[in-house]
C-alpha cells in the first residue's frame, strides 16, 4: 500500500480506503463484514469510512463496526486507524434529525461515537450542504467537534465548487482547516472536473472519491443482466435497474476491452483511472467479500496510463 498526503496537511491516507456504505449494516452477515475489515487492515488499508445513516437501518453500520473494533482493534491498535463518519442526511424523526444545524451535527457525532465505542473519530464530515442553515453555523459545528476533541479533522462532502470555497474560507478563519472533501467521482460521474478539483487543489484540501465503480456498473457484473445478489437486485442497493441502459452497457463493454489490454479488470481500471490524478488522495471502495476487496486492490499494480489509452477512454465516454 502507498499512502498519499491529504492536501497540505500532515495526514497520510492509503490510496485505497474502505467504505462501509453497503454490506456492513443491519441486513448483512457480520462474520463476512468482520473478515473484510480484517483483510483490509492486513493489506495496508488504514482508513475506514462511515456515516451516521449507513445501514440500511440508520446507525447499524457504525454499531457493527464498533463490535469489529472491540473484537480486533483494542488498545493501541486504534492509533493505527483513521476512522471517519458523517452527518447531514435524515437520521431520526422530528425537527432536529437532519441537514446541517449545529444541534443536529453535534448530537449526531455524539451518537456515532457511542455506537462505535470511540472517544473520537479522525475525520468528521458535513455530509451535504444545507440550504436553510447558515454555512457559518454548519462550519462552526465542525470547528467545535475538533476543538472538543471528538474529531481530529473536519471535512465536507457533496458540496459544489462555490459552496466548497466558502466552507474552506470559513473554517480557515475559525482556525480549523478543512482537511478533505468526499466527492462522488468515477468514469461515469465527471462533475468534480468542472471546477471542484481545482478549488481543492488551490486550497490545499484533499479529495477522496466515493462510488468509483458507479455502484458496480463499472465492473463485469451487469453485462448479462442483473445478478441475483447485486446492488440493483437489492431494495437497499441504491442502484436502480433502469440505470443499466443499452448505451451504458456498450460503454462498459468498450471500457472492458481497454482494461483487458492493460491486464486489468474493468473495476481495476476504474480505480486506477481515478488515482492517476494527483489531486485525488484516496479512492473509497466497497466490498461484499474479501475476494472482491483483494481483486480491487490489484488496481494499484498499474495506475499509469498512456496517452493513447486516455484518449480511447475519453472517446468511449463521449
Amino acid at each position: 500500500m502507498q499512502y498519499n498526503r491529504t492536501g497540505r496537511s500532515g495526514l497520510l491516507l492509503p490510496q485505497i480506503s474502505l467504505g462501509l456504505w453497503h454490506n456492513f449494516g443491519s441486513v448483512d452477515d457480520f462474520a463476512t463484514a468482520e473478515g473484510i475489515v480484517k483483510t483490509a487492515f492486513n493489506k495496508g488499508i488504514t482508513h475506514f469510512d462511515l456515516a451516521n445513516n449507513y445501514g440500511p437501518l440508520p446507525g447499524s453500520a457504525e454499531t457493527n463496526f464498533g463490535k469489529i473494533l472491540q473484537r480486533n482493534f483494542s488498545g493501541n491498535r486504534r492509533d493505527e486507524l483513521v476512522i471517519s463518519t458523517k452527518a447531514g442526511y435524515k437520521m431520526w424523526e422530528g425537527p432536529y434529525g437532519d441537514w446541517g444545524s449545529r444541534k443536529y451535527l453535534i448530537a449526531s457525532l455524539n451518537q456515532s461515537l457511542q455506537r462505535m465505542g470511540l472517544e473520537y473519530v479522525d475525520i468528521f464530515y458535513s455530509h451535504r450542504f444545507d440550504p436553510n442553515t447558515p454555512l457559518e453555523e454548519t462550519m462552526q459545528a465542525l470547528d467545535f467537534a475538533v476543538r472538543s476533541g471528538k474529531a481530529l479533522y473536519a471535512g465536507i462532502s457533496n458540496y459544489d465548487p462555490e459552496q466548497t470555497r466558502r466552507a474552506v474560507s470559513i473554517l480557515n478563519d475559525l482556525g480549523t482547516p478543512c482537511l478533505i472533501h468526499q466527492v462522488k467521482y468515477s468514469l461515469f460521474v465527471r462533475e468534480p472536473e468542472n471546477g471542484l478539483l481545482d478549488v481543492l487543489d488551490e486550497a490545499g484540501v484533499g479529495c477522496i472519491a466515493f462510488s468509483p465503480l458507479a455502484q458496480g456498473l463499472l465492473s463485469d457484473k451487469y453485462l448479462n443482466g442483473i445478478p441475483e445478489h447485486s446492488r440493483a437486485a437489492k431494495e437497499s442497493g441504491h442502484l436502480q435497474p433502469e440505470e443499466i441502459t443499452m448505451d451504458k452497457l456498450a460503454k462498459i463493454r468498450a471500457l472492458g476491452a481497454v482494461a483487458k489490454g492493460r491486464n486489468q479488470s474493468l473495476a481495476q481500471l476504474a480505480i486506477a483511472w481515478l488515482l492517476k490524478d494527483t489531486r485525488v488522495t484516496s479512492v473509497l471502495v466497497g466490498a461484499s467479500s474479501e475476494a472482491q476487496l483483494l481483486a480491487n486492490l490489484q488496481a494499484l499494480d498499474n495506475t499509469l496510463f498512456t496517452a493513447d489509452e486516455l484518449a480511447e477512454i475519453e472517446h468511449i465516454l463521449r
